[in-house]
């Protein structure tokens, strides 16, 4: 079923509670003469309560509050905050770099204001060391204890361990400093426009010729050098 209200001569009633454009209470009058009043102020008569006896109808402009409509309700879903758990899985013994990787993403869920459920999965022999799991989860919170907190400390669930790590930062809070970064982005993308850019060139070639205007000694060359060999620490 449609959820758009009644207007002008879809309205099948005898008499209409009408309300003026400014909100003004105009009373009681028959639906002809509601729609002759719409006509005269170019405006639409709209059923704002269909379930009233008689119905309460308005005058306004019905394409205009539609757009206004839209664009309210899309400013509330931009600012809805949803909380999402997401979930990041490690092994006891995992390697220097996959955990600097995996804790660059439990970074970047914090700070996004979303929860992170970590989970350290333990096979064959493994499940024999579970202090293993343990001390690695108490590593990554204490790592990034500056953007969130242990809200449920780590617990064995069968085969795995589990800890939920909890954002300092509000997901709105969160969204609000992205859409500023966003919006501070573009600021300074459109405030390098072409004038800008022509300014920046004719600086550049500037100094090209001015550098080319001066006379420069030539340089002998140095000798080369033995390079040493490479260490394995540089390897």
């Amino acid at each position: 079923m449609s959820t758009e209200p009644r207007i002008n001569d879809r309205i099948r009633v005898p008499e209409v509670r009408l309300v003026g454009p400014s909100g003004e209470q105009v009373g009681i009058v028959p639906l002809a003469k509601a729609l002759e009043l719409a006509q005269e102020y170019d405006l639409d008569l709209v059923e704002v309560a269909a379930t009233a006896r008689p119905p309460v109808c308005k005058l306004m402009d019905y394409g205009k509050f539609k757009y206004e409509s839209a664009m309210k309700a899309r400013e509330a879903r931009k600012n809805q905050a949803h909380t999402v758990i997401k979930e990041m899985k490690l092994r006891p013994k995992i390697d220097p770099h996959d955990y600097d990787t995996k804790k660059g993403h439990v970074v970047r869920f914090l700070k996004q204001g979303d929860k992170v459920k970590i989970t350290i999965m333990f096979r064959g022999r493994e499940q024999s060391r579970p202090e293993l799991g343990f001390r690695l989860l108490q590593r990554l919170a204490e790592d990034v204890q500056e953007l969130g907190f242990v809200e449920s400390a780590a617990k064995q669930d069968g085969r795995n361990m589990i800890m939920v790590l909890g954002p300092h930062k509000k997901k709105t809070e969160a969204m609000a400093e992205a859409r500023a970064a966003a919006d501070a982005r573009k600021a300074e993308r459109l405030g390098r426009g072409p004038a800008t850019e022509q300014a920046d060139e004719a600086d550049e070639v500037a100094q090209v010729e001015e550098t080319e205007a001066t006379e420069v000694e030539p340089v002998a060359e140095p000798a080369e050098v033995e390079q040493p060999a490479e260490t394995a620490q540089d390897a």
